[in-house]
């Protein structure tokens, strides 16, 4: 009979060993299928970046080579309630014709002049509303873009068509549409690593948890197979076939339910979306890489578990004192720390991602090293001040066996670590929000130069008449005001703007009284104007504002609006006009897409932004963050879960014989329920402690590869502290269960 055949047999005839291959299964198949989902995302990005190349948003001139050029091109972004719609404008060159063209993938057809093709979203959103609040903006729709050719299923999208002349003026000669190949996204990349890192060491916890059922049983079964002679090359096949059966299962099992998590995946959005479902493609090399490695890794931890039945299975089948934990154990914590700590410091400069990614990794390691010593010190106290006997049968579990106790609180202490490490990311990033222009929120601005200037401001008033709107559009110069020279040249930037414009259109908090008394310049300091001269650049020549001007201190309501002033045209030079210009235009929530509308065919393709829609695009993102964390911490919560509830039914099956025993003796199940929950809760609380201080220590060094400010602490940082004791508990609580069923079972059966 060779190993498998012996292995079936045993699953066939104990049904505990069958339980604990069935929950080992399932431990790796959720392994398996989460590591497939993990390691998708970057492939999912790129290949959603991918479809969208040829909308050109990281394009620029310099890629488009030597070739003749075909077409004129320009993307910018256009906005309607609050959604971004990604506005590409095209004409055929001179000398070139749209057959000529090759069109991207999704793109059905070339739009000509006062034509567009648009995205399926977007020609809903067109067939819905007036078109003086959004059609007029593209022209007559000819066509709709395939899902080939859109970021994701709900883009908006409009590729709309002209003239030569009738282009941009920044739109660049190209001989065909942006094509290559695109690049992942970076943030996602990192929070996938992060993510297999944080949830895989969970997975195989549970894993191990499962294999430890009957961790006793077995053992005791192959020291008898190998005291009947068995050699240990014998034994360890024999373990080998039994653990790669139910590991070989999982990881097939894995493998199957991956489509299923990933189209559960593609309704989470990102980035403005969700995705399709051919987005979660994995190269099959690494698809069987993963399939592979995950129970091989299961496997060789089965094997490398052996070593006391090959080397002396006497201690398996009868008692043995165990030999003590070393201190140095604790060295292999800060000896992590030190490692990412130089991977923070230096990443910018040497080592990337990649060696910071390792830091994290071997903090996460160091866990399973650290972890057993202070179980065993916990252990420890409790047998020096015990007071009632689940105390002292609680520290002795502790102390004899500090690795298997610490097995059912290792899931938890690295959702605590995660838990806090985001929770100190998040705050942070959120109180970064805000900012954006000088104007105020609800004002439409675009960029232009002083050279068309007056013809957009001139255009677009007559669009907002067309359109019955009372309020006008005005141009705004921007300058700097500055002093010294060359090098020692220091000063900030200046809107040129009437004051009573300022009161309408800025967030400077200005109001009519301060509007008299001729000519200004307002600040959050008044300005020395003896020294302070203006320029249209800031190299250019400066030249004093003119005799007579004030300066005048404002109280500013938003600390980023510091390092900009405001200067009334009347206090310019004569003859001095800004080179840069913005055209703001003022709106309610009631017009506000027709304003825009009526800017977007004078602005011919520049972007039309607003600080609100600025502040919603970061929402976005930071939305973006939250949802990815709190699926992150719910999948590695219920894992830690699990573990912790698989392990405590494990403790309780691998002292079958010692409960057994203590309850002929009279001992109530109720004091034997309380030592087994101290012995989950008490490591627990000191475990999730440490890994809530070290979660927030890194969460404090990957902010520091962002943004040298401090982090901001919130006392939400003791919920995964909190929710950890909760959950260690809640697992803890399989042992009442699991303790009667030993009762009820014959002592004789052990």
């Amino acid at each position: 009979m060779n190993s498998l055949q012996i292995a079936l047999r045993v699953l066939k005839v104990d049904r505990r060993t069958r339980t604990s291959a069935i929950l080992t299964a399932i431990g790796v198949a959720v392994a398996t299928g989460l590591v497939l989902l993990l390691a998708t995302l970057p492939f999912a990005t790129q290949n959603r970046e991918q479809r969208a190349l040829w909308q050109g948003e990281h394009f620029y001139s310099g890629l488009a080579g030597d070739a003749p050029a075909k077409i004129l091109f320009s993307s910018s972004k256009d906005y309607f309630d609050g959604n971004q719609i990604i506005r590409v404008d095209v004409a055929v060159a001179p000398g070139a014709t749209a057959a000529g063209v090759q069109l991207p993938p999704g793109v059905p057809q070339l739009p000509g002049p006062g034509e567009t093709v648009v995205s399926p979203a977007l020609g809903r959103l067109l067939q819905g509303h007036p078109a003086d609040q959004l059609g007029d903006r593209f022209g007559k729709p000819v066509g709709a873009l395939g899902e080939d050719g859109l970021r994701f299923p709900e883009q908006l999208v409009a590729l709309v068509g002209h003239t030569p002349d009738a282009m941009p003026v920044r739109a660049d000669p190209i001989p065909g549409f942006p094509g290559g190949k695109a690049s992942p996204d970076a943030l996602l990349m990192l929070l996938s690593w992060v993510g297999i890192i944080v949830l895989l060491v969970p997975s195989l916890v549970l894993v191990a948890s499962s294999a430890r059922l009957t961790a006793a049983r077995r053992e005791r079964r192959l020291a008898a197979i190998r005291l009947a002679g068995a050699t240990p090359g014998q034994v360890t096949n024999m373990v080998a076939a039994e653990t790669t059966l139910s590991a070989g299962i999982g990881a097939v099992l894995g493998l199957l339910i991956s489509p299923a998590l990933h189209g559960l995946a593609s309704f989470v959005p990102w980035g403005g979306g969700t995705w399709l479902a051919s987005d979660f493609a994995l190269p099959v090399g690494l698809t069987v890489f993963i399939v592979l490695a995950i129970p091989v890794l299961v496997v060789l931890a089965g094997i490398l578990g052996l070593r006391r039945v090959l080397k002396n299975p006497l201690f398996a089948t009868g008692g043995h004192t165990k030999k003590p934990l070393h201190w140095w154990r604790l060295l292999a914590l800060p000896a992590a720390g030190l490692f990412f700590l130089v991977a923070v410091t230096t990443a910018k400069d040497y080592g990337g991602i990649t060696f910071v990614m390792a830091g994290l990794f071997l903090l996460v390691g160091s866990a399973a090293i650290v972890g057993p010593w202070v179980t065993s010190a916990v252990g420890g106290t409790f047998v020096r001040i015990w007071r009632r006997p689940s105390s002292l049968l609680a520290g002795r579990r502790l102390r004899d066996d500090p690795k298997g106790a610490y097995r059912s609180s290792a899931g938890i202490v690295l959702a605590v670590f995660a838990g806090s490490m985001a929770l100190t990311l998040l705050p942070t990033f959120e109180s970064m929000a805000g900012g954006g222009r000088s104007f105020a929120d609800s004002t439409l601005y675009v960029d232009t130069d002083g050279q068309h200037a007056s013809k957009l401001v001139e255009q677009a008033n007559a669009s907002l008449a067309k359109y019955g709107q009372p309020d006008k559009a005005v141009a705004v110069g921007e300058i700097y005001l500055v002093q010294g020279e060359g090098n020692n040249r220091t000063g900030h930037r200046a809107l040129v703007m009437s004051c009573a414009d300022a009161v309408k259109l800025t967030r400077f908090g200005l109001t009519a009284d301060n509007c008299t008394g001729g000519p200004a310049v307002f600040g959050d300091s008044a300005l020395d104007l003896a020294r302070f001269k203006v320029t249209d650049t800031w190299e250019g020549q400066a030249s004093p504002v003119k005799s007579g001007t004030r300066a005048e201190a404002v109280h500013l309501p938003d600390p980023d609006l510091a390092s900009t002033s405001i200067i009334d045209p009347a206090a310019l030079p004569d003859g001095f006009t800004p080179k840069y210009v913005t055209v703001v235009a003022p709106t309610t929530d009631a017009n506000r897409e027709i304003v825009r509308t009526a800017l977007a065919g004078p602005a011919a393709g520049e972007e039309i932004g607003s600080r609100d829609q600025y502040l919603v695009n970061q929402q976005t993102e930071l939305g973006d963050l939250r949802r990815v964390t709190v699926i992150g911490l719910l999948a590695a919560g219920v894992l830690a879960g699990c573990s912790a509830a698989v392990a405590t039914a494990g403790s309780v099956m691998d002292r079958r014989r010692t409960f057994g025993a203590l309850m002929a003796a009279g001992t109530p199940v109720r004091v034997l329920a309380r030592a087994l929950r101290m012995e989950a809760a008490l490591p627990a609380l000191v475990a999730t402690i440490g890994a809530g201080i070290v979660g927030v220590l890194v969460g404090v060094g990957l902010f520091s590869m962002v943004d040298e400010r401090g982090i901001v602490l919130s006392p939400w940082l003791l919920a995964p502290v909190v929710l950890g004791m909760g959950v260690a508990l809640l697992g803890a609580s399989v042992c009442t269960p699991a303790l009667k069923r030993v009762q009820a079972e014959p002592l004789a059966d052990e």
